[in-house]
């Protein structure tokens, strides 16, 4: 090796190394709001593994280029690493590349979330180009070449890839180890270190077994039918459950509402009711004012799946990419073999977070996707909700005339991130302190969400269809980040107390049915794995008599509940009818937020049994949902 291959390599590796070093913490700042000094050196040590182990086998002359395209490579993933946290809020683990085909059906919604300061994991190689450009236009090389380094220059070279492949190695080898103990995803992915916590991720998966599991799933049913039954549930009534079969043989629509939360509901904005259609139905109904959203990755197609199955999605990956291949038992099938037909409606592409899979997995009859629909290109994704509507009406009222009862599942978009509602379509005026901000645009798109379901109603009076149909309706995930919208701006607006975290998961439940006319607010604290229980009690459908196993449960016979979240929360985290729980490493340094006051509360002891309860229970759906036959 000549001395103008071999002078240049040494300082490349140190520059590329701490360059790195220096990204790392940058994510750490993006992820977590503070650098944890104490946790720093879990970050560069698998970097220095790496490129120690490359700098050995890599031959001479491509050493520079092999530290350069590793250090491009990683300011990729640490840049979508930062927008994906920034749209998601949870730190992504190597699982999310599963989903990258998403991404270019919310492309405006993705976009929306990059921040400047993403592409600083950029800048460096910015200014090398931008360098190199200024060399060559004066005529000279693109990189100077240095002389030969000294033998002493090179002995400690020598040394510093032994030191960072075997210390390198060996704390993050101790990282893992001690992350892997830890509940809190959030705080194993800090104190672990962004690249060692897809380690964890991958040694927890193979754990797993993957998607497929072993062993008896009549062994797992009993191990649940034990668990809920040592649990302190009690009903709430002698004999048949109320309200039992009071629906038997109506038609079901459910409706599942984009990015709605609850607070909107029964608030006016300068004297404009935002969800006045909403309200109605609520005051004619059964309305849950604290449910809360449960779902995983798969986000909308999480809450699809949750509401048609009542079991708990895994965590790590959207359940229409993993169990799309299953056979689940759901609503659907538990109607049809009541003589229903099932249909979904979705205005995008059936393909979108697998869907064409998923559907067939739930026992839809089919679906009416994209093509179906007229495009009135309302936003992204074609379509308006009015366009929803009037096509599955048009479709019900056919079904209806055959004399076939149906189940119907419209799930919208026109409220999706990022809100922004064709000036053709708004039916409100924001005040001029809410305009240009998320939380105006977000109003905006509630208020058409609810006026667009007004136009439904309509329809389905008009082709006889409302008095002989019950009517869910429910949100399947929250609208607003904290970074974009804060407590204070929602305060303010609106005048009502806002927490991030409660309130940003808050969404609402609301069950019409026909010949009601004075509401029930009902204060369980439930989730949507409650959907399907409390649905199957109004048609006269027993669970247990049909050998269903749900994860929820009827909430309008219930004295008592708590339902467990993860991936939007950590693992371990629940709502009960008095607080949300938090863990940290474990349960003993968590915390609990009382849902009344959204304060801290104090002697959390008494919430341990919840918090092992739901562990466990969500441990054995997720066994019993990787036992489910495949098609």
């Amino acid at each position: 090796m000549n001395d103008k291959q071999h002078a240049p390599v040494q300082v490349h590796f140190y520059m590329v190394a701490g360059l790195l070093w220096l990204k790392l913490l940058l994510l750490r700042v993006l992820f977590f709001d503070r650098i944890a000094w104490e946790w720093i050196a879990a970050d560069i040590a698998p970097v220095l593994l790496i490129m120690g182990v490359l700098a050995f086998i890599t031959p001479g002359r491509m050493k520079k280029a092999v530290f350069w395209s590793f250090n491009g490579l990683l300011s990729l993933i640490f840049f979508a690493a930062s927008v994906y946290f920034n749209h998601f809020g949870s730190v992504p683990t190597y699982m999310a590349f599963y989903e990258l085909n998403q991404v270019f059906q919310v492309k405006e919604s993705v976009e929306s979330t990059i921040e400047w300061i993403d592409y600083l994991f950029f800048a460096d190689l910015a200014v090398m180009i931008l360098y190199a450009l200024f060399r060559k236009w004066q005529g000279g090389p693109a990189f100077p070449v240095r002389s030969r380094p000294s033998h002493k220059a090179r002995r400690v070279y020598l040394v510093v890839l032994l030191v960072a492949i075997i210390g390198g190695g060996s704390l993050s080898a101790y990282s893992i180890d001690s992350a892997r103990g830890i509940t809190n995803e959030l705080v194993q992915a800090e104190s672990a270190g962004f690249l060692n916590y897809e380690v964890v991720a991958a040694i927890k998966a193979q754990e797993d077994n993957g998607l497929i599991g072993t062993g008896d799933i009549k062994d797992t049913i009993a191990k649940i039918d034990a668990l809920e039954a040592a649990y302190p549930y009690k009903d709430i009534v002698d004999g048949l459950p109320e309200y039992y079969g009071s629906q038997k043989g109506k038609n079901v629509i459910i409706i599942q509402m984009e990015a709605f939360q609850n607070f909107p509901l029964h608030q006016s904005l300068d004297g404009q009711e935002l969800t006045p259609v909403l309200n109605s139905l609520a005051g004619e109904g059964f309305y849950f004012p604290h449910v809360y959203q449960q779902i995983g990755p798969g986000n909308t197609s999480d809450a699809e799946f949750m509401s048609n199955t009542s079991i708990y999605p895994i965590g790590t990956l959207a359940m229409s990419t993993g169990f799309g291949d299953r056979e689940l038992p759901s609503l659907p099938r538990l109607l049809r073999d009541k003589g229903y037909e099932a249909y979904t409606f979705h205005v995008n592409k059936v393909g979108f977070w697998n869907r064409n899979e998923l559907y067939p997995a739930l026992g839809f009859n089919g679906y009416y996707d994209k093509g179906s629909f007229k495009n009135d290109h309302f936003n992204a994704f074609g379509a308006s909700d009015e366009q929803l509507y009037a096509t599955a009406v048009e479709k019900l009222a056919a079904l209806q005339k055959k004399g076939t009862p149906f189940y119907a599942q419209l799930v919208t978009a026109s409220s999706h991130h990022p809100f922004r509602i064709p000036v053709s379509f708004k039916k409100i005026q924001v005040p001029d302190k809410l305009q240009g901000t998320m939380l105006g645009d977000y109003l905006t798109a509630i208020n058409y969400t609810d006026y667009a379901i007004g136009t439904l109603i309509e329809r389905l009076k008009q082709q006889g269809l409302w008095d002989n149909t019950m009517l869910v309706l429910y949100g399947d995930h929250f609208g607003l980040q904290p970074k974009d919208v804060p407590e204070e701006q929602v305060e303010e607006a609106l005048g009502i107390p806002y927490d991030s975290r409660i309130s940003r998961f808050n969404i609402p439940l609301i069950v019409h049915v026909p010949g009601m006319t004075q509401g029930r607010a009902v204060e369980r604290t439930g989730g949507q794995l409650d959907i399907l229980p409390t649905v199957a009690n109004l048609l006269g459908v027993p669970l247990k008599d049909e050998g269903f196993t749900a994860f929820g449960h009827d909430l309008l016979n219930i004295d008592s509940n708590v339902v467990g979240m993860r991936y939007y929360l950590p693992s371990g985290s629940f709502f009960n009818d008095e607080v949300m729980f938090v863990p940290g490493k474990g349960f003993a340094d968590g915390e609990a937020v009382s849902l009344d006051t959204l304060q801290p509360v104090e002697g959390i002891s008494k919430y341990q049994s919840d918090y092992d309860y739901i562990l466990k229970l969500m441990n054995l759906s997720d066994e019993y949902v990787k036992l489910l036959p495949q098609r």
